[in-house]
């Protein structure tokens, strides 16, 4: 993936000299835990009730350093309702694979396509399929990014009570032009969810899904500050900036654990694994993990225990079958899943069913990366 821009804040900005100032809460009372009514009823294919949740939902489970997957959201082939028992299949397949934790509502989960009760009903379904088979224990991260601040507070919430574990929170841009200067709206838009949400936050830092709208390390490191600002997931794929965020945040730690940081830091992409812990990351959320967990997960225990070349033999295969699933996006990839593992589907409308040129392109694509997979 090509670097972006890590352009040095403004003199005088927010994010100049971070530790000094103490994060103070911006957000006004309405905004606040408590101050919700539901968004909607729930929709016919929702089966979510929250009153049904046990105590087993909300268990610690802390962030630790590990392949994460961004997982796919399933729906049935004619009605297009969620189908909560491929959802939960998948799930659990992942977690026997051996992944630290998984994330709904991401751009894999096609989460732009889903109504708030779907929403809640994936994230439920996921945590209630971990939790029968034996994985209670493995966290759940939650896309809640929208475009205004108490939006984003709301899915923050609803996360919680689905299940979740964190929120995943990309910044709004839709406004962009018409943000204050040195990136004052983004630090008060993330200091704001942070002080409401009952879910720990994740930075998003993904470019290409906010017209460009590129954090620089500054204002992560600004951020990270925060006590309910955890980690951060770099699919700008920009290295450098996820040096200085770890070697930033690894010294404003008070009794660094490299096993259990206070600030996790993510790569977003599979294809910059290896280079991605060399700089001092903590591992990856990566969509081709939903494709091969295993060889995602065997890449960087190879490099931990300083087997590089074989670590760089197989960062090889999975780079040239990340390509494959950034070239296809989501639909590609549940092509991928349909032809080797049997199940996957089609993406929502409208985004577009693939051709049999495509479907045997993908297919092709992903060869190498799944025979390496079935060895594993």
């Amino acid at each position: 993936m090509s670097p972006h821009n890590d352009a040095e804040s403004p003199a005088g900005s927010y994010t100049a000299g971070f530790n000094r100032f103490p994060f103070r809460s911006t957000t006004p009372s309405a905004l606040r835990l408590g101050s919700f009514t539901p968004a909607e009823s729930p929709s016919p294919s929702s089966s979510y009730d929250g009153s049904s949740l046990d105590s087993a939902f909300h268990l610690s489970r802390p962030l630790l350093p590990g392949v994460y997957v961004p997982t796919m959201c399933f729906f049935e082939p004619d009605s297009e309702n969620v189908d909560t028992a491929t959802i939960a299949r998948h799930a659990v397949r992942l977690a026997r694979a051996g992944v630290t934790g998984l994330a709904t509502q991401g751009s894999n989960g096609e989460a732009v396509h889903l109504t708030h009760s779907e929403r809640r009903l994936v994230t439920k379904t996921t945590r209630k399929a971990l939790n029968d088979a034996g994985f209670s224990h493995m966290p759940i991260i939650v896309g809640c990014g929208s475009q205004s601040t108490r939006e984003t507070i709301e899915y923050c919430v609803e996360g919680w009570e689905a299940g979740g574990d964190y929120a995943l929170v990309l910044p709004p841009s839709y406004y962009a032009t018409l943000f204050a200067p040195s990136s004052e709206t983004v630090i008060e838009y993330f200091t704001a969810v942070a002080d409401a949400s009952p879910l720990p936050i994740i930075i998003y830092n993904f470019p290409g899904a906010v017209g460009g709208l590129d954090l620089s390390s500054d204002i992560i490191v600004q951020l990270a500050a925060h006590p309910n600002i955890v980690g951060v997931k770099l699919t700008c794929g920009n290295t450098g900036k996820l040096s200085r965020v770890a070697a930033a945040t690894r010294k404003m730690s008070k009794n660094f654990n490299p096993h259990n940081p206070d600030f996790l830091v993510l790569a977003g992409s599979a294809d910059f694994s290896i280079q991605s812990l060399v700089a001092g990351g903590h591992g990856i959320l990566a969509g081709l993990a939903n494709i091969a967990p295993k060889a995602c997960i065997k890449t960087i225990e190879l490099y931990n225990q300083g087997k590089v070349l074989e670590a760089q033999q197989m960062q090889e295969v999975v780079a040239q079958g990340d390509w494959t699933a950034i070239q296809g996006g989501v639909v590609g990839v549940k092509a991928g899943l349909e032809a080797w593992q049997g199940y996957g589907g089609f993406a929502r409308s409208p985004l577009p069913k693939p051709t049999s040129e495509q479907i045997k392109k993908w297919k092709e694509g992903f060869r190498e990366l799944v025979l390496l997979e079935k060895s594993l």
